[in-house]
């Protein structure tokens, strides 16, 4: 691998605006010093007025506004310094919200995350995330599908590709978000579960998405590896989707964080370079691709 100094930039970034620790200014410092390109601001999307659903982790509805012209004020501030660029990471919640959402496309962000945190089951049984803690998660599949963890993983993914479909977004978060509680248990078939991803990686391919290369499971000591796997990866290349190297950073410490091993995967997956954002023009995103070093 090449000596050269590999070019860095966040597009997934959360501050105290939702579940990250510290606030827009302090993340534009940790990124300066660290020598980015650029930064995004990516907190999660407001869901209670859609959904109903209450929750620690979103930005509260009357909030976002003044999570908006934060990051409008640091763009000038830094400007000429450190590019910063506004975004939101949005939920897909079958029959309840989505990146395409009026709402959503009406804020005009710089880019957006789609992400699948959320479970529906086919039941009419309660809501659950896939990356909260363990026992949530067996609850939800204990009351939401009898226990059947195949079916939770296929729900999961089915869920992936409806947003996809669906599209409004422009880059594909942590696509197998639900490894997190599931990391060496076994509790489906693993051929079952390559199928399933490599369609999703036709699916991106096909909408032209990129996908993000996330180490926010690493950062956090919660996954052993990134987020997607390393097989997933190899289906993406398959399909020649570019991706982005991102931290999920909910701390300025992180803002980089195992970088150096998302870099190292991606080789493994016969990637030879990621994408740099450089913005939007009149809704189409601007890349640029950068060689792997």
């Amino acid at each position: 691998m090449s000596s050269e100094k590999q070019e860095l930039s966040c597009l997934h970034t959360h501050t105290n605006f939702c579940d990250g620790k510290t606030d827009v200014e302090a993340m534009c410092e940790a990124a300066f010093s660290k020598g980015f390109v650029s930064l995004g601001f990516s907190s999660h999307a407001p869901i209670t007025k859609k959904t109903g659903l209450e929750t620690n982790w979103h930005i509260k509805d009357q909030n976002l506004g003044e999570y908006i012209d934060a990051i409008e004020k640091a763009k000038k501030r830094w400007d000429g310094k450190l590019t910063v660029y506004s975004g939101l990471e949005v939920d897909y919640i079958k029959g309840l919200c989505s990146p395409i959402d009026n709402d959503i496309k009406s804020l005009n962000m710089d880019y957006l995350i789609g992400s699948v945190h959320y479970i529906v089951p086919p039941n009419d049984c309660e809501l659950f995330t896939v990356d909260g803690s363990y026992e949530e998660l067996e609850k939800g599949v204990n009351d939401g599908f009898g226990g059947n963890w195949e079916m939770l993983m296929n729900c999961y993914y089915d869920s992936i590709a409806e947003m996809i479909d669906l599209g409004g977004f422009n880059i594909l978060g942590h696509a197998d978000l639900i490894k997190k509680n599931c990391e060496g248990k076994n509790y489906w078939s693993l051929e079952n579960e390559l199928c399933r991803q490599k369609e999703i990686a036709r699916a991106a391919a096909n909408a032209g998405i990129t996908v993000e290369v996330n180490t926010g499971g690493m950062n956090r000591g919660k996954t052993s590896d990134v987020y997607p796997s390393l097989t997933f990866l190899k289906f993406f290349r398959e399909y020649n989707v570019p991706v982005i190297i991102t931290a999920d950073a909910h701390r300025a410490e992180h803002i980089n964080g195992n970088y150096d091993t998302a870099v190292q995967t991606l080789v493994c997956a016969d990637f030879n370079e990621h994408m740099i954002f450089l913005g939007n023009d009149k809704g189409k995103p601007l890349w640029q691709k950068e060689k792997l070093k």
